[in-house]
């Protein structure tokens, strides 16, 4: 019935834009308090254990999915938003203090989110320079993270990308292009400078090309702990 409604909005033009006025304010990215208090708690169940720390901007609408698994954390002075596209936080999945999530974004499971990380499926266009930037269209790509990555502090995930299975990127880092699984990616934009490499079961450089501006992998060199995992600082 929710869903049928939800069409029927959507295809009818005036209709929608007075549904958008009572849920936001205008001029505004964030919903209503009324909307935040007695709509989406009933739209966006957590799983079990699941938390959302009391200071998180949480612009969470009706109309777009937000949904957390089991035992995931929203850590303190967070935004999220799901205005223009869905976002999910998977099982045991920490996002750091300060952080930004703006959907379309997909964090699968047991995945660690640094202090202060933007991960945005958003984009505007700018294409017209006789119109201001924030009065014309965006676009949209999903961002997906995949399960048991670690995205260290401050860096930045552009839209459309996804980051393969256990990686780690590195403080600081911006992310414009797909991570492949089991790799470490470093700097702007970010490259891959290890891989773990299953047969030795240990992981190893990837060798560079000086023609893609990348620098020899006999000058990158990464801390290993006694665990064989990449030692990351600021993470």
């Amino acid at each position: 019935m929710i869903a049928s409604l939800g069409q029927q909005i959507k295809q009818n033009e005036r209709l929608k834009w007075f549904v958008h006025g009572l849920l936001i304010p205008k001029g505004q990215a964030r919903p209503r308090r009324w909307v935040s208090w007695f709509v989406n708690p009933f739209m966006h169940p957590k799983g079990r254990g699941a938390v959302v720390r009391p200071t998180v901007r949480l612009d969470v609408l009706p109309f777009q999915p937000f949904q957390m698994g089991e035992g995931a954390t929203i850590e303190d002075y967070c935004v999220v938003n799901n205005g223009v596209g869905p976002v999910s936080v998977g099982a045991n999945t920490r996002v750091g203090i300060g952080s930004v999530v703006i959907g379309p974004v997909q964090i699968d499971n047991d995945v660690i989110i640094a202090q202060h990380v933007v991960i945005s499926g958003l984009n505007h266009a700018y294409d017209d320079v006789t119109m201001p930037i924030r009065k014309q269209p965006v676009t949209t790509g999903l961002v997906v993270i995949e399960d048991e990555c670690w995205i260290g502090a401050n860096a930045v995930v552009t839209a459309g990308v996804r980051i393969g299975k256990h990686s780690v990127v590195a403080a600081g880092s911006v992310v414009t292009k797909d991570v492949p699984p089991y790799s470490v990616v470093v700097g702007n934009p970010a490259r891959v400078i290890k891989h773990y490499d299953f047969d030795k079961k240990e992981w190893v450089r990837v060798v560079a090309n000086h023609q893609n501006g990348t620098v020899p992998a006999s000058s990158v060199s990464i801390p290993m702990a006694q665990n064989g995992v990449p030692v990351v600082s600021g993470l």
